[in-house]
């Protein structure tokens, strides 16, 4: 048996503001999966610029509801376990179109969870 020399969960990450648990924040939104989803910082910070902008009258419901729809309806599978899809978000910064990507693999039980980032994370 090999020894880990370090580990880093699901839980700990969203403690540490590395993941944000969406099913806290939108939980309606989030009901289009069966499984725990969460977004990277990365993520999150486009979707808080998006809310943030005063121009743009975004909200979170809205936004949020917007990726997850967007993830089920116009999504690129790339393998068994990852989807690459995109979202207009206005207000987030100079572009509005964003491309996202969603990783579906075993959480801290080794239960399905759902994680959203951007493509170039892991």
């Amino acid at each position: 048996m090999e020894n880990i020399i370090f580990s880093y969960s699901r839980k700990q990450a969203i403690e540490d503001g590395v993941l944000v648990d969406l099913n806290a924040v939108a939980p309606e939104e989030c009901e289009l999966y069966k499984y725990p989803v969460a977004c990277t910082a990365a993520v999150w910070d486009i979707i808080d610029k998006a809310v943030k902008n005063p121009r743009w009258s975004n909200d979170i419901k809205g936004v949020m509801w917007d990726i997850m729809y967007m993830s089920t309806a116009m999504s690129k599978v790339v393998d068994e376990s990852t989807k690459l899809f995109q979202v207009i978000i206005k207000g987030a910064g100079r572009k509005s179109t964003y491309t996202f990507k969603m990783v579906c693999g075993p959480g801290d039980d080794a239960k399905p969870v759902i994680t959203i980032m951007l493509p170039n994370e892991d």
